[in-house]
């Protein structure tokens, strides 16, 4: 297993390659320069906050230099980091204050007022009081690889958020196998717009490209037309975003006409990615591969060529470098080829488990090391692997199982529609139907007679929602994932009283 200090080991290799473009400022900043200022963060942790190894920090912040600072720092301390999520309310960030057991917490006036409604005896230190560009003396601390780097919280779509352990090892092996899988290299350039309180934002090609040597552009959130400016710019060649961010991309009027001649190629995760994505970007010349991963994996745990990407359509591609994975079914039995189950990954890049929770670290790491992901999933015949939902999202009807994902990207396609999202209602009859909550384009009114026969010719009848509701948008994430809990909630608020649910 490996661990130790990565930044500190890219500057020593390449100390004036370009490392990050802050897009904000404008500022540009070599790997030495990273390196000093991760060096002087950590300094400030444990010289001036009293911080040890093992000990928790917050961060609550937008995409900025000093969280990239923070993360490295972390690294170098044995401090662990615990990003916040600038979505919460103040109750619940105070909750995973609490619960992460914080002496101190970085922030930004961006969101100073969410601050001062926080109550807590920790400190708050004001990241725009800082200046870390001086040199100082820190010498990096040793970890080893089962030390905490990180505590991620999940986005707690289908509850309490987790703090999921991240230890140096995870992270490392992350950063290493995602250069070596998905073939990156120096020359590289990445734009980071998915917030960094995330697993995509500090994962997904922040790591593997300091791993390489390559550069990040990153922005403080995310915007279509900047983000186009910036990969023009810059001369980007890999873009990370959510099916949800594509699709506000595509729609963004730079798209007709933004130079893309720089992009290698785009890569999606968090969600199933719609065929009618894929085929938009190719006709800009775009090779679209679809990810897969999850903050407690990795992130990135699959792979394809760019000639897989278009051979194979819809694939998550095949498991990374020594990335073992089973389809299971409910007893815990592998699957053959065709056949849909529980994904289940073991390997080096899989976490400790949730923070305090020995329970549901239990439910999701067996004895020996595998973790149930809770996707259902199916591998084909040549090895390639397809997601098809969640567990819980499936839902029984008449006694045939219907993944809500397939029926998701078909109502995808429908031109007259902007999003859509499934879920299984009771039934008297069939156990559970369908229903689709669907938000029409702008200027198109389509009814449920309409959608329904767009679905007719491309689904079978059983697969069919039953019910149609038209909703102004629907809940999301910051990260774009459909947050179903909401959408549930919201239509058993819609059942007149006294009736079944």
């Amino acid at each position: 297993m490996i661990a130790g200090d990565l930044l500190g080991e890219r500057a020593r290799l390449t100390p004036g390659k370009q490392a990050l473009v802050e897009v904000s400022s404008g500022r540009r900043f070599t790997y030495a320069d990273l390196n000093r200022r991760a060096a002087h963060m950590a300094h400030l942790w444990t010289a001036e906050c009293g911080l040890s190894p093992g000990d928790r920090i917050g961060i609550l912040a937008e995409n900025r230099v000093e969280y990239v600072d923070a993360f490295f720092a972390a690294g170098k301390s044995g401090v662990v980091l615990v990003p916040l999520s600038t979505r919460l309310t103040a109750a619940e960030l105070a909750a995973l204050i609490d619960d992460a057991g914080l002496r101190v917490v970085l922030y930004s006036r961006r969101w100073a007022q969410l601050k001062e409604q926080v109550e807590g005896s920790m400190s708050w230190v004001d990241l725009d009081t800082l200046d870390l560009d001086r040199e100082i003396d820190f010498v990096p601390r040793p970890c080893a690889p089962e030390d905490l780097w990180c505590l991620l919280y999940t986005s707690g779509t289908t509850g309490k958020p987790k703090g999921v352990m991240l230890p140096h090892r995870m992270v490392i092996w992350n950063g290493y196998n995602t250069v070596a899988s998905w073939q990156l290299r120096e020359d590289d350039i990445a734009p980071i717009f998915t917030p960094m309180y995330h697993a995509g934002g500090l994962a997904v090609l922040l790591t593997p490209m300091f791993v390489i040597g390559g550069s990040v552009v990153l922005h403080d959130r995310f915007e279509a037309s900047e983000v186009w400016r910036s990969i023009e710019r810059e001369r980007a060649t890999i873009v990370f975003g959510v099916p949800t961010i594509f699709k506000m991309m595509q729609e963004a009027p730079e798209f007709p006409t933004v130079d893309l001649s720089s992009v290698r190629w785009a890569i999606s995760g968090g969600a199933p990615l719609p065929r009618y994505l894929i085929d938009q970007y190719g006709e800009r010349g775009v090779v679209f591969k679809q990810g897969y991963g999850l903050t407690e994996a990795g992130v990135n745990c699959f792979a394809m060529t760019s000639e897989e990407a278009a051979r194979k359509a819809g694939s998550i591609g095949k498991p990374m470098l020594f990335a073992e994975t089973r389809v299971c079914d409910a007893n815990g039995q592998t699957l053959g080829a065709e056949e849909t189950g529980e994904l289940w990954l073991r390997g080096p890049h899989v976490s400790r488990g949730f923070w305090k929770q020995p329970e549901a670290t239990a439910a999701a790491l067996t004895a020996d090391g595998w973790l149930r992901t809770g996707d259902l999933a199916h591998c084909d015949v040549d090895g390639f692997y397809y997601i098809d939902g969640r567990i819980k999202d499936m839902f029984i009807s008449g006694g045939v199982n219907i993944y809500p994902a397939e029926i998701e990207n078909v109502l995808m396609q429908c031109p007259a529609l902007q999003e859509a999202a499934v879920l299984g209602i009771p039934d008297a009859i069939w156990g559970e139907v369908g229903a689709a909550f669907v938000v029409a384009r702008a200027g198109a009114s389509p009814s449920p007679g309409e959608i329904a026969h767009f679905l007719e010719a491309r689904l079978a009848r059983y697969k069919l929602p039953r019910q149609y509701h038209f909703l102004e948008t629907l809940p999301r994430t910051a990260y774009g994932k459909i947050i179903k809990p909401e959408l549930r909630k919201w239509y058993q608020d819609q059942i007149p009283k006294g009736e079944p649910s």
